[in-house]
């Protein structure tokens, strides 16, 4: 049995105002900022939606952009975490340097979403081959169409040279590396049906280049220490390789005892490691 209430509530909706309406059905929108988005739309805050023409509800459309209005709430989302992220790479790979990070929430078209990256490095990872890419969006693995995918276009953009790969102009980055990249969003914008590629929003995009360039930074100063690592074991190498050799060329030149050798021999060494260490 339907009550009065119910029976005039249609009546209700079909004669709310534009302001009303705006507030009701659409997140975060304070009087203020519908108050400016009717003023740029130069429509009537009295005005009903069932009489607007088409013409002044793309005007509205179009004013919502020249409005600042406060981000959709955030959390409808579902991140995988990092701590998840590197879980499954350690599992997977084994690797010598790991590493994940998690952007902050951002909108596209009104729709929320958050961007995770996490990559592997290293140990027994190919480093002749081109890197593998995972893409996850919602958690669900992308296995096909990556070239249209706007996670490869992102990854593809990074200049991953500045970082310590190599890198071909219109490739991907090769090296020991592996790249897993989630979207988390209440609308995946998917380019087909299929849902096996994700459109080439530019806000997507810039969210994934900056979480590639926050993990890429880091990836950089391990690949250089690891280098500069290695330069100096192997000038401590020859140090230890070539000192007793001087040691016994000095002795027999100069007739020295063993234990004057040995004492010439340990102050060569320390000026050796001064030296080097004030050259790093």
């Amino acid at each position: 049995i339907r009550s009065r209430h119910a029976r005039s509530r249609p009546a209700v909706i079909f004669g709310m105002r534009c302001s009303t309406a705006l507030k009701n059905d659409f997140s975060r929108m304070t009087p203020k900022v519908v108050d400016e988005i009717l003023k740029i739309a130069g429509v009537s805050p009295k005005a009903r939606p069932r009489d607007l023409d088409t013409p002044s509800v793309e005007k509205i459309h179009k004013a919502f952009s020249k409005v600042k209005i406060m981000a959709p709430p955030t959390a409808c989302l579902s991140p995988v975490s990092e701590g998840a992220l590197l879980k499954g790479l350690r599992a997977r790979f084994k690797a010598e340097y790991y590493d994940a990070v998690t952007r902050p929430p951002a909108v596209y078209r009104g729709n929320p979403f958050q961007v995770e990256v996490a990559l592997a490095h290293g140990g027994d990872l190919p480093s002749d081959e081109l890197i593998e890419v995972f893409r996850f969006a919602n958690r669900v693995p992308l296995q096909y169409q990556a070239s249209a995918c706007a996670v490869t276009k992102a990854v593809m953009s990074v200049d991953w040279r500045s970082y310590g790969m190599q890198m071909s102009k219109g490739a991907l980055p090769s090296g020991p590396m592996v790249l897993m990249l989630h979207i988390a969003s209440v609308w995946v914008p998917f380019t087909s049906e299929s849902k096996e590629a994700i459109a080439h929003y530019p806000e997507i995009i810039k969210e994934l280049r900056l979480a590639l360039m926050e993990v890429g930074r880091r990836l950089g100063v391990h690949i250089r220490r690891g280098k500069r690592e290695a330069a100096e074991a192997k000038k401590r190498g020859y140090i230890d390789k070539f000192i007793p050799h001087i040691g016994i060329a000095l002795r027999e030149i100069l007739d020295l005892k063993e234990k004057e050798t040995d004492k010439v021999v340990a102050n060569l060494r320390t000026v050796l490691e001064r030296s080097r260490e004030n050259m790093v």
